[in-house]
């Protein structure tokens, strides 16, 4: 919530901190997750579809004891997080609209109920194109995103099993997806303030996707990057809970991945 309000201002003035302030002083603490509906359906259309492409064309191109070259990892990456962000879009941009809501003055509120009602309004009001606005940068950022995560994560945990003092267990899991977090966010926050400003945008707002970046490239280079430390703020517990949880799942009901050299 918080990211989203700091990308879509254009001067930039506001900090965290008094962003924070005046949302719980006018909306009350619940506004602070608006747009949650949005934002779990958008997990369970963009997640689950890239990390089910990676892991299981993972498991049909190499042996169970096979640690596959990096490049591979990046390349099976690259091509989830593009389905991934494609199929995410039109939550995503829902997402980002309820969350962006309450700057707008009240007349100029969308005021969906849900992602669902989202959906819907934008769907009857705007057509089904608009439901996928923002998807180029969505998409892009969709691939930068679980290249920086997924890979990264499987590359880093297996250069730490290959040391003597790692194990594969909870420490391991733990540092390799606080790292992989910390990645994929300097990976993704140039394409993710375009993303946001794309899909908030009113009906013509921006040209194109270069339109976009030349009216950001006003603020200076900082623009590209606004809103960092409070995604990597979601970003890096998001990452490390999804990773703990599937390697929990992965050692108790999976197959066993291969830790040697």
């Amino acid at each position: 919530m918080i990211k989203v309000h700091l990308q879509t201002q254009q001067e930039g003035k506001l900090s965290v901190i008094k962003i924070t302030g005046n949302i719980i002083k006018h909306q009350g603490v619940f506004a602070l997750y608006n747009g949650l509906s949005a934002s779990l359906l958008r997990q369970l259309t963009y997640s689950t579809t890239r990390f089910g492409i990676y892991e299981v064309v993972k498991q049909n191109i190499s042996a169970p004891d096979e640690n596959m070259p990096f490049y591979k990892k990046i390349l099976i990456a690259a091509g989830a997080g593009a389905m991934g962000g494609l199929v995410g879009t039109p939550a995503d941009m829902v997402n980002v609209r309820m969350q962006n809501d309450i700057k707008l003055p009240l007349d100029q509120r969308r005021n969906y109920k849900h992602a669902i009602d989202g959906l819907i309004q934008v769907y009857r009001k705007e057509g089904v194109r608009y439901l996928f606005s923002g998807a180029t940068t969505a998409t892009s950022r969709a691939v930068l995103m679980t290249i920086g995560q997924i890979s990264f994560y499987d590359q880093i945990k297996q250069l730490l099993l290959q040391t003597a003092y790692f194990s594969d267990n909870l420490v391991t899991h733990f540092a390799a997806s606080t790292m992989a977090g910390a990645i994929a966010t300097t990976l993704t926050q140039p394409l993710d303030v375009l993303k946001t400003r794309m899909m908030n945008a009113k009906p013509g707002e921006y040209k194109n996707v270069w339109h976009c970046i030349t009216i950001t490239a006003r603020l200076g280079p900082l623009g590209f990057f606004k809103g960092y430390v409070p995604a990597f703020v979601r970003l890096a517990p998001h990452t490390v809970l999804t990773f703990v949880f599937f390697e929990q799942l992965r050692i108790n009901f999976g197959v066993r991945v291969a830790v040697s050299g």
